[in-house]
């Protein structure tokens, strides 16, 4: 066939439909707007569980148990419950009004260690505080009074409970899972379906006493566990309880020491050769949305409570939280109770001065005060505006976007009269993904010659927050700051048109 007859052909063919069909078919408009020009997700985006999860940002971790009173980190499974001896009744109500002082939004209880040691009356298992002789270990139940106490002050609460368990004599067997840590979970979660986090560190098995055995049980993880079901299970007891650990939502940031990557994407390839060694920074082309938590201790023993134990000092503790928060990630802050069920009052007062540092130096928001401009702008829906006030309106949800394609722009703060500052702090809106590359801050005393600030830190990521301090240190004393009438950021680069719902000037 002569294919310059074919367009003549098709024309006449679809002539001849409409002409035989017209009593029939109908002609409608169709348009496909959209109305309030939102950008696109740039792929991975969290879930509304680690939204809400990551938003908790600072939280603590109260290990307390066996260990409090056999000075192990790990016990064996084989303890005398009797060994566990409060010497008054347990204070989680004391707990989180410390670490409340200190700016935390919650906390998470281990309840159930490696040993199996079980700190409520569950039914799964004799090793547990009710078969105590002590009377005060009697009467704890350690995950009721935590969730009612959370609940009390309006903090975000969960629970530690190890799926390795090294007492019990079903662990490695088919039974296991079914009829000890699945039940147990189900006690938890009566507790409160309300839980923010739930850990199940260490899942892997090896030595204990597993019921007398005393031989070694390893197990494959995924599999032992079922994750996925484990994980739908878990979410159906407790809707928002993001899993970290065996559960896949949250990634351990690679140390205990306090600190995440200056470069640290939410992003993971899992699987991939370079997963391990990526834990600190995550992976820009990661296909899975899986942010980081940094879990450090705050005394300078073990993870439990020890006599010789001393407190991390409140201006390392802020240097953490630069270094966690401040890059990205969250920051789980461990604070061990004594044997008396209590935080030792040496604790306490340094969780306090942690808190009073974090108001003086990062509670007042100079830029709410600022005139604010932005050299690029996405153009505004029908009921959403992307202008650069976004970033300082106090609102979460809304935010300054560029237009597609446009990857790069610059946002100036200015004030009328000079500003001593010290921090800047850029949020991204990553509920549609996490974005920018490389961007720079600079600081200028006359509002007209500019200096760049902080070149020693790496300037790449931002994601949920970035906190760079202006001296360049996140563990200089701080500082007389500097004089400023404007604060520029530039964003030199980004994976799509960059979204910031709020810069911060402190």
């Amino acid at each position: 066939m002569n294919f310059t007859m074919k367009p003549l052909l098709a024309a006449a063919a679809c002539a001849m439909f409409f002409s035989a069909g017209a009593e029939e078919l109908q002609m409608v408009s169709q348009s496909y707007s959209y109305p309030d020009n939102e950008p696109a997700p740039c792929h991975p985006v969290p879930t509304e569980r680690q939204l809400k999860w990551q938003e908790t940002e600072f939280y603590a971790f109260f290990h307390y148990g066996m260990n409090t009173y056999t000075g192990l980190e790990w016990g064996n499974g084989n303890e005398n419950p009797s060994t566990f001896a409060p010497t008054q009744l347990p204070n989680p109500k004391q707990w989180l009004e410390a670490v409340k002082a200190a700016g935390m939004k919650g906390g998470i209880a281990v309840v159930k260690h490696h040993d199996g040691f079980c700190l409520w009356p569950t039914a799964t298992t004799d090793h547990k505080c009710t078969n105590s002789s002590n009377s005060y270990a009697q009467q704890t139940n350690i995950p009721q009074a935590f969730a009612e106490a959370a609940r009390e002050l309006d903090m975000k609460y969960g629970f530690y409970v190890s799926p390795w368990d090294r007492n019990s004599a079903y662990y490695g067997t088919d039974r296991y899972v079914k009829d000890v840590f699945m039940k147990q979970c189900d006690e938890l979660a009566q507790y409160g379906s309300d839980q923010f986090e739930m850990w199940f560190d260490g899942a892997n098995g090896g030595s204990g006493y597993y019921g007398g055995a005393n031989d070694n049980r390893s197990v494959d993880e995924a599999t032992y566990y079922d994750v996925p079901n484990l994980r739908d299970y878990i979410h159906k007891i407790a809707p928002m309880c993001l899993m970290w650990g065996v559960g896949g939502e949250a990634r351990w940031i690679g140390n205990e020491s306090g600190y995440a990557g200056e470069t640290n994407w939410a992003m993971m390839e899992r699987g991939h050769s370079s997963e391990i060694s990526s834990r600190n920074s995550g992976q820009e082309e990661g296909w899975i949305w899986l942010p980081g938590e940094s879990d450090a201790k705050a005394t300078s023993a073990g993870w439990f409570w020890h006599s010789n134990q001393s407190d991390l000092s409140a201006e390392r503790l802020f240097q953490m939280y630069l270094e966690t928060v401040g890059r990205n990630s969250t920051l789980i802050l461990n604070i061990p109770p004594d044997k008396s069920g209590t935080l030792p009052t040496s604790s306490v007062n340094v969780l306090k001065s942690l808190g009073e540092m974090l108001t003086t130096r990062l509670g007042t928001d100079l830029a709410r005060n600022a005139t604010i401009e932005a050299d690029a702008s996405r153009s505004n829906g029908a009921s959403r505006t992307y202008d650069a006030s976004n970033m300082i309106d106090g609102n979460p949800e809304t935010y300054w976007a560029t237009g597609d394609g446009v990857t790069n722009a610059t946002i100036t703060l200015t004030w009328d009269e000079p500003q001593t500052i010290h921090y800047v702090s850029l949020m991204e809106y990553i509920a549609k993904g996490q974005r920018v590359k490389s961007f720079t801050i600079e600081t200028s005393a006359d509002g007209e010659n500019w200096e760049e600030r902080a070149s020693e830190i790496a300037q790449t990521t931002i994601g949920y927050k970035r906190i760079i301090p202006l001296n360049g240190s996140t563990s200089a004393s701080y500082t007389n700051g500097y004089t400023a009438k404007a604060v520029r950021i530039t964003i030199n680069d980004s994976r799509a048109c960059p979204l910031l719902s709020s810069v911060s000037v402190y």
